[in-house]
């Protein structure tokens, strides 16, 4: 079955940086597009950032765009999200999905809580 897990998440100070991990299995990841989301307490799951299969194309979510990259290595069925200048706002939890737009019928992890505070 399709497994993401999740790593990299903590506390931050603002200005600061992460880098989360993703670790899958289950499918044939070097064929499968990925993506980062995240949520926010109080508020809605958003798009962060997707890479297509090969790495080659990424997209971004406006308030990433500049200070967060998207990355893969397919070699290790990993996908990375390289966060940083972290702002407050940043803070929530991350999840790795399988899909180039994550949608709620996709394949989710389990989320890594990324805290950025002072």
């Amino acid at each position: 079955q399709v497994t993401l897990v999740e790593s990299g998440g903590g506390l931050a100070q603002p200005g600061g940086s992460l880098r989360l991990s993703c670790g899958a299995s289950g499918f044939p990841f070097s064929s499968a597009d990925m993506s980062w989301a995240r949520q926010a307490p109080g508020k809605e799951r958003e798009f962060v950032a997707g890479i297509n299969w090969k790495g080659g194309i990424t997209d971004y979510a406006d308030s990433a765009k500049g200070r967060f990259t998207i990355s893969r290595d397919n070699r290790l069925n990993l996908v990375y999200l390289q966060m940083n200048d972290l702002k407050p706002e940043d803070t929530g939890t991350y999840y790795c999905v399988k899909a180039w737009r994550p949608r709620p019928r996709d394949y989710w992890g389990k989320g890594t809580l990324v805290t950025v505070s002072s």
